[in-house]
C-alpha cells in the first residue's frame, strides 16, 4: 500500500531535520567535554575511561536514562539488567586497580532477546511461552562477553522466534517486546529480525548492540538503521543457548555505528567453542585481527566483482542503484580492479528465485534444533513447552500472543514437513542450496574469476550467503529522497520505504575472510563517511555531562 504524502507533513520533515545539523560534543557544569552517544566510539569511550573522565558506572547510568527516554515510543529494549549497574562498579573497581580485561572492558553492549544469559534477565526470543525459563549457564556469546570486560546493559526485542513464526506479522513485533520502530521516519518499518539491536545501536542506546541473522536478519536491520553490520560465517561466533532456527545458517555477529566499532565486538566474541562444534572447523587457533584490519589502503590491488544477475530491482530502486554505481566508482578509485557482471548461472538464478528449498531446509531444521539445541537444556521450563508443537500449542491459545491475528504458518509449515534434518529427504533439498548458493554461485563466481570479494546493494545481499554460511559486511551507503512516496507494509501500519530511509552497500567473501571484508568496509566507509549524512528523526537527549558527578571533575585536567 503506498501513500502520497502532504504538504504538512512534507514541512513538518523539514523542520526536523533542519533541527537536528550535527551532533557536538557535550559539556557539564565544570566546563568539561564529553563525547555525544550518538556518535561515541569505542576508543573514544576507552581514552575517557583510562583518564578517570567519566566510569562505566556513568555510562551505564546514561544508557539507562537514554532508553528510557524513547523507549515506550520506539519498544526497542524488552528488559535493561537489573545488575547492570553492580557489574559496572565492580569493573571500574578493577579498572582502579590495573586490571583491564581488553579494549571493551566496561563498555555496555545491548543483545538480541534471544542469546541466552543466566542472570536474572529473561531470553524469550520475544514469546511468552518462554518467560521465566532459565539456563544452567550463559550462551558462548555471553560467556565471551563478560570474559572481555563487556557490561551486558540489556535484551533487545526482535522480530518474534527470529521472524520464524508467521507469514503475516509484522518486522521487529513480539507479543513480549511489542513493536519496535525504525528512528529515522515516524512509524519507520525497522526490518527484522534483529529490530531492536538495530534501533538501539542507530541512536546511541549503548555502545553497540549483537544481533543474530539466518538469512538477512542482521544485514536487512543494519541497512535500513544507518548501521555497519557484520554478519559472521557459520561457525566464527559460537550459538551455544542461543535460540536457534538452523545450525547450518544461524550466526551472531555485531551491529555498531562504525566498522572499527563493529570489528571490536566481533574480536571480542569470535573464537571456538566446545559446545558448538560448528566453532571447532575455524582454520585458525585465534581469530584474526579483525580491528587492525581496518586499513584506508585495503581495496589497493584487490579485484571485487558485480554479480549483475542477483540485482533484481523493483519500483521506487533507483536511488539506490544510483548510489552503488557511485560506490563501484568509489572503490575503483581507492585501487581495486572492478570486475562487472560477474554472473552466477541461469540455473542457479532460477532456483534460488523459483525453488522452496531453502524453506523447506530452515523448517526442517527449526523442528529438531530448537528442542535438541536449545528447549532440552533449560534448567527450568515453567511453561513446559518441550517441541515445536508445544510451542505452537502455547502460541494458539495464550491470547497475548496475538492469535491467530498474526498466524502460526511457519511453525505449521514445519510440523507438517513429516520429516526433519535426520531424514533422507532433507539431505537432497540443501544439497541444491549447496549447489545454487556454491559452485554455480557466489563461490564459483569468487574462484573462477579470481576474486577478493563481491559487492551489491545490501537489498539484495544477504540470501545467498547464507545458504552457505559465509560472510557478509554492510555499511551505510545513502538514503531516500525527500520525494520519496511511503510505502507502507502490507498490515498498512509501518513505513517500509519513505523519505530519509537509509540502504547499504554489502561486501561478500569467502567462509572465515570477515578481516578482508572488514578491510573493504572501512575503506569504503573511510571515504564516503555517509552514516554522518543520514540523521534520524529522533534522538535521546541524555549525555554523559548531565550524569558525571561535578564532584569527580575537580582538579581534572585533561
Amino acid at each position: 500500500m503506498t501513500a502520497a504524502r502532504s504538504p504538512s507533513v512534507l514541512f513538518i520533515w523539514f523542520l526536523l531535520l533542519c533541527s537536528i545539523s550535527a551532533y557536538p560534543f557535550y559539556t557539564n557544569q565544570t566546563g568539561f567535554t564529553f563525547p555525544n552517544l550518538i556518535d561515541v566510539t569505542t576508543e573514544e569511550l576507552e581514552t575517557g575511561l583510562e583518564r578517570g573522565t567519566f566510569t562505566s558506572y556513568d555510562l551505564v547510568k546514561a544508557y539507562i536514562a537514554r532508553i528510557q527516554e524513547v523507549n515506550s515510543t520506539l519498544n526497542v529494549v524488552e528488559e535493561i539488567n537489573p545488575d547492570a549497574l553492580t557489574i559496572a562498579m565492580g569493573l571500574d573497581a578493577e579498572r582502579a586497580n590495573g586490571t583491564i580485561r581488553g579494549p571493551l572492558h566496561g563498555m555496555p553492549i545491548l543483545i538480541k532477546g534471544n542469546i541466552g544469559t543466566a542472570d536474572k534477565m529473561s531470553t524469550t526470543a520475544g514469546s511468552f511461552a518462554l518467560l521465566g525459563a532459565t539456563l544452567p549457564r550463559d550462551s558462548g556469546i555471553a560467556a565471551k562477553l563478560r570474559a572481555a570486560g563487556v557490561i551486558i546493559l540489556g535484551k533487545t526485542n526482535l522480530s518474534q522466534w527470529a521472524n520464524f513464526r508467521s507469514f503475516n506479522s509484522t518486522n521487529g513485533w513480539s507479543a513480549y517486546g511489542g513493536q519496535t520502530i525504525g528512528a529515522y521516519y515516524p512509524q519507520q518499518d525497522p526490518s527484522g529480525s534483529s529490530s531492536g539491536s538495530a534501533v538501539a545501536s542507530s541512536i546511541g542506546l549503548a555502545l553497540a548492540t549483537l544481533g543474530s541473522e539466518t538469512s538477512g536478519s542482521i544485514l536487512s536491520p543494519s541497512e535500513v538503521n544507518n548501521l555497519v553490520g557484520i554478519k559472521p560465517t557459520v561457525g566464527l561466533t559460537s550459538r551455544a543457548l542461543v535460540i536457534p532456527i538452523s545450525e547450518r545458517q544461524d550466526t551472531v555477529g555485531p551491529m555498531a555505528r562504525t566498522v572499527k566499532d563493529a570489528a571490536y565486538l566481533l574480536q571480542a566474541i569470535a573464537g571456538k567453542d566446545q559446545n558448538d562444534n560448528y566453532t571447532l572447523a575455524q582454520p585458525f587457533q585465534s581469530p584474526p585481527d579483525y580491528v587492525g584490519a581496518c586499513n584506508y589502503s585495503s581495496f589497493r590491488g584487490k579485484r571485487i566483482g558485480i554479480p549483475r544477475n542477483i540485482i533484481t530491482p523493483g519500483a521506487g530502486d533507483e536511488p539506490v542503484l544510483a548510489a552503488f554505481e557511485k560506490a563501484i566508482q568509489t572503490i575503483g578509485r581507492a585501487g581495486a580492479t572492478v570486475v562487472d557482471n560477474v554472473n552466477i548461472t541461469a540455473f542457479a538464478l532460477d532456483r534460488y528465485l523459483n525453488s522452496n528449498a531453502s524453506l523447506i531446509v530452515l523448517e526442517a531444521d527449526f523442528l529438531s534444533d530448537l528442542p535438541k539445541n536449545y528447549l532440552s537444556q533449560l534448567a527450568t521450563n515453567p511453561n513446559n513447552v518441550q517441541d515445536l508443537a508445544g510451542i505452537r500449542n502455547f502460541t494458539q491459545r495464550f491470547p497475548p500472543e496475538d492469535y491467530p491475528d498474526r498466524d502460526t504458518a511457519i511453525f505449521d509449515g514445519a510440523l507438517d514437513l513429516g520429516f526433519d534434518n535426520t531424514s533422507p529427504e532433507f539431505w537432497a533439498l540443501y544439497q541444491e542450496n549447496v549447489e545454487i548458493a556454491g559452485r554455480q554461485g557466489i563461490l564459483g563466481v569468487l574462484t573462477n574469476y579470481s576474486l577478493d570479494a563481491l559487492i551489491l546493494p545490501t537489498e539484495f545481499s544477504p540470501g545467498l550467503p547464507a545458504l552457505v554460511g559465509t560472510p557478509v559486511v554492510t555499511v551505510p551507503l545513502g538514503s531516500f529522497p525527500a520525494n520519496t512516496t511511503v510505502v507502507r507494509n502490507r498490515r498498512g501500519t509501518l513505513v517500509e520505504r519513505g523519505p530519509n530511509v537509509p540502504f547499504g552497500l554489502s561486501f561478500i567473501g569467502p567462509a572465515w575472510s570477515e578481516a578482508s571484508l572488514i578491510g573493504y568496509a572501512y575503506a569504503f566507509e573511510q571515504r564516503t563517511m555517509v552514516r554522518t549524512q543520514v540523521l534520524p528523526y529522533l534522538v535521546p537527549q541524555t549525555e554523559l555531562a548531565d550524569v558525571v558527578p561535578r564532584r569527580k571533575m575537580a582538579g581534572r585536567r585533561f
